[in-house]
């Protein structure tokens, strides 16, 4: 018994030693960027999010949508930061999904061409978990994948790293092989607060969590490789923030009884002085 109370508290140690290393972490080059978006969520709480910058993400057929509603308790400020959750749909009457979920986005609102994002964000984790924060293309635009798409944060299940993923028409139908040079991630508690950064210019774009920076996708010399969308990327995006659930694609089939939730602090756009 001693030996496995022993183990326990290693484990719990190093753990803790993990989420240490990025929230120590210090300079992960913001310097010479100028604020030019932000949202802090310090409204009253329980009120909506600032109708100025956000609108409600809308139902489509997609994983990450299929399930969006207009419910305010899906999407609510409270205690400074935003509140995304899914919730068991207890009226099916009124609306036949078993879950609601929440999100919101700048489409048509915000958006910009290079830059630096930062979210300061935690989530719950449990089976079925699927919560992310990403851009898409401002219409007009391609069709997705030829428009890209710019996934800053991503989590799933109850696992403990976050996903950061780069897609376009080259990397998801031409040559997905070339999966390890777009993706990238991190091991660390996610149910903890940790700030996931995106850094994007016309040669390039990087990730870092609390400063520890993580890799970046680079645009190719190749004229056959840009010829097939492998850099869609030179026009604006705007910023989505949702909390979805899965299917079974990728994330687990959702737990119809469970409140899923992701917290928002705050979410800064930077751009070049």
């Amino acid at each position: 018994m001693k030996e496995m109370r022993l183990l326990m508290v290693l484990s719990a140690a190093l753990l803790l030693m993990t989420d240490m290393t990025y929230a120590q972490s210090a300079d992960d080059g913001k310097e010479g960027y100028r604020l030019v978006f932000s949202d802090e969520f310090n409204g009253p709480d329980n009120s909506q999010p600032d109708a100025s910058k956000w609108s409600r993400c809308r139902r489509g057929l997609s994983t990450w949508d299929r399930l969006m509603c207009d419910d305010e308790r899906v999407a609510v400020v409270r205690s400074g930061a935003l509140h995304l959750r899914a919730i068991p749909n207890r009226d099916l009457q009124r609306d036949t999904a078993k879950m609601l979920t929440g999100g919101i986005e700048t489409k048509d609102k915000f958006s910009f061409q290079y830059g630096r994002v930062e979210v300061r964000l935690k989530t719950k984790r449990h089976a079925g978990n699927f919560p992310a924060t990403w851009m898409m293309p401002q219409p007009p635009a391609e069709d997705h994948p030829k428009g890209g798409e710019i996934d800053i944060f991503e989590t799933i299940d109850t696992e403990r790293t976050s996903y950061h993923t780069i897609h376009s028409y080259w990397t998801n139908v031409v040559a997905p092989q070339t999966s390890h040079e777009r993706q990238f991630r991190a091991s660390l508690n996610v149910s903890r607060w940790h700030v996931y950064a995106f850094e994007w210019t016309p040669a390039e774009m990087s990730y870092y969590v609390d400063g520890v920076y993580l890799g970046t996708y680079r645009k190719s010399g190749d004229p056959h490789a840009l010829a097939n969308g492998q850099w869609p990327f030179d026009h604006p995006f705007y910023l989505i923030l949702n909390q979805a659930v899965g299917n079974g694609s990728w994330a687990k089939n959702y737990d119809p009884t469970y409140s899923y939730e992701t917290q928002i602090d705050w979410v800064r756009v930077y751009q070049k002085e």
